[in-house]
């Protein structure tokens, strides 16, 4: 049954938030769903088998939830890319521009192993600004990022074209 799913038509919009104009896509209905979440999973497991990783990246916040399914259900290992002050210890930092501020990203030192095979996963890309800097910062504690999985694609904001490495997307809906 999850095979023939329209995962696309479960996922709730709503516009104006968080700021008019804008169309935001809602996964809370996904997971509220048992039988969209697994189909979530299984094909989002799908797309990041192709690369086949040793770990796994998810991005603060909505990353982690679709990142840790994924991990535990191959049995990889899971890292946390944060914002800062989140994380304890000592951390590698890494800040970006976005279209008005800057912002920075942060992982723990030591948690990922020099030269592991690294997929980077978020519930949705956009303009691929936050997900560009996770893929500068796995660098710089020495993963292979050798691609980045997501559930939802916004088409037409560029978002994968201006990643960096080879990204796949579950569904590409409106941006």
């Amino acid at each position: 049954m999850s095979a023939r799913l329209d995962l696309a038509a479960v996922v709730r919009r709503v516009p104006n938030f968080p700021k008019p104009g804008i169309l935001f896509y809602d996964i809370s209905t996904v997971l509220a769903d048992p039988v969209a979440w697994r189909a979530a999973v299984d094909r989002m497991d799908r797309l990041v088998d192709h690369w086949q990783p040793d770990l796994l990246a998810g991005i603060e916040s909505r990353g982690f939830l679709f990142a840790a399914a994924l991990a535990y259900r191959a049995g990889r290992g899971l890292v946390m890319v944060r914002k800062v002050g989140k994380l304890p210890g000592a951390v590698v930092s890494h800040s970006y521009d976005l279209e008005y501020g800057s912002d920075t990203l942060q992982v723990s030192e030591g948690l990922v192993p020099p030269g592991s095979r690294t997929v980077l996963v978020d519930d949705l890309i956009a303009t691929g600004g936050t997900a560009r800097a996770a893929v500068s910062l796995l660098g710089k504690v020495g993963a292979d990022v050798v691609g980045a999985a997501f559930f939802i694609e916004l088409e037409g904001l560029g978002g994968v074209e201006r990643l960096g490495v080879p990204a796949r997307s579950l569904l590409k809906l409106e941006g």
